[in-house]
């Protein structure tokens, strides 16, 4: 299997949407041109904000996109990202699957931004805002109050508080009215779904997904939860319309493409397929079936093995529920891998397999019924068959 992209999807779902780390922290010359000045004239009236939507490319980590805010003001032009975060921070690996991860926001230079995502064939889209002036007094003000130290860092979650929704939410708060948003009654996916489509050229980093998302994850999703990915965010902001004082008026006055989509290289991933890793197994299974059969023997180590992996993914998996990842609590794929595999192997090694036999059959009979509430990984009907011609006496 492709260890990279496994491990990236143990660690909850393959990806952040961040750029690379290049401020850790505001800059501080350059913000100084971020306070008003005073004068005759409304120096709000050469601001421009805009939401900068950044399309997915092929590493796994940046398989979702990205969002960022956009000041621009004469020489001044900043991008506030709130994708910051570094591996180097002790536990890093852990905190992310117990949904404890910490992001940060950074203020830095728009010319710093942009040639990455054109190094890598990412698109960058600019929606240029319909604010007035008080509004983005109100926007700066809250990018101030972001930026401080105190308030910074924030609590990163992977569906509901990220990179997409963060700039959703002060811009929303900046407004004077309420942004009405054009619902779109063709396009209800779930998390499960959304999160496929992304990982579509990547079937293992897919496959851990499908593993670690649990029955929340296969619920229909609200507009708002759906722009957990900035791609979604775009095209609700497209069409979304501010409403004051009975009088309507767009969110985005202007949208320009900023850097053209480039040449993307797809990574390859491990040579099978979980499918055909699924078919592989099953083949093992009827072999070493019809070969009990014509023996009158057991292959006590096919069971060890088989059980091996059930416990081993089942700690993975029973550990995840106590996670603040919300989509991970209830999981169904307990039922195939469970760490009770594990307690029932020196039985197993002893001749005793009865009892394991029957409660795998229960679980077994369980999962089946379960695949109306969830959604399972590739291949997985495939295993659940390998373990179910286990369970003959």
């Amino acid at each position: 299997m492709k260890i990279k992209s496994l491990l990236t999807a143990a660690i909850l779902l393959s990806v952040s949407y961040i750029t690379p780390i290049y401020a850790q922290s505001a800059p501080n010359a350059e913000n100084g041109a971020f306070v008003a000045v005073e004068s005759n004239i409304d120096p709000m009236d050469s601001v421009e904000v805009s939401l900068l939507t950044c399309s997915p490319h092929e590493e796994i980590y940046s398989l979702y996109g990205h969002a960022a805010i956009r000041w621009h003001q004469g020489d001044t032009d900043l991008v506030f990202n709130w994708g910051m975060f570094s591996f180097s921070k002790p536990y890093f690996a852990l905190r992310f699957v117990f949904g404890l991860t910490d992001y940060e926001l950074a203020a830095y230079p728009f010319e710093r931004f942009w040639p990455y995502y054109q190094q890598w064939g990412s698109s960058i889209t600019e929606q240029v805002l319909n604010l007035t002036n008080d509004e983005k007094r109100t926007l700066q003000r809250l990018l101030g109050e972001n930026l401080q130290e105190e308030n910074r860092v924030y609590r990163y979650n992977f569906f509901y508080n990220n990179c997409s929704t963060k700039p959703r939410d002060v811009i929303e708060k900046s407004i004077e009215g309420q942004v009405v948003y054009e619902e779109r009654s063709d396009y209800q996916p779930t998390f499960r779904e959304m999160v496929r489509e992304c990982n579509r050229n990547h079937l293992w980093s897919k496959f851990g997904n499908d593993m670690l998302l649990g029955v929340k994850a296969d619920l229909a999703t609200t507009r708002e939860e759906q722009e957990f990915l900035p791609m979604n965010l775009m095209t609700d902001f497209a069409h979304a319309q501010i409403y004051k004082d009975g009088e309507y008026r767009p969110l985005v006055k202007e949208q320009r493409l900023l850097v053209a989509p480039g040449v993307q290289v797809i990574e390859q991933d491990f040579f099978l397929t979980p499918t055909e890793i699924a078919v592989l197994l099953l083949i093992i299974s009827v072999c070493i079936a019809l070969y009990e059969w014509k023996s009158s023997r057991v292959v006590k180590w096919w069971d060890v093995a088989l059980m091996t992996v059930q416990g081993l993914v089942g700690i993975v998996l029973t550990v995840m529920i106590f996670s603040q990842h919300p989509t991970t609590s209830l999981n169904l794929n307990l039922l195939l891998f469970n760490p009770l595999a594990l307690v029932f192997i020196p039985a197993v090694i002893k001749g005793k397999r009865n009892l394991w036999t029957k409660l795998l059959l229960v679980m077994l009979i369980l999962y089946g019924l379960g695949g109306i509430l969830q959604s399972y990984s590739e291949g997985m009907w495939i295993v659940a068959l390998c373990l179910l011609i286990r369970c003959k006496k």
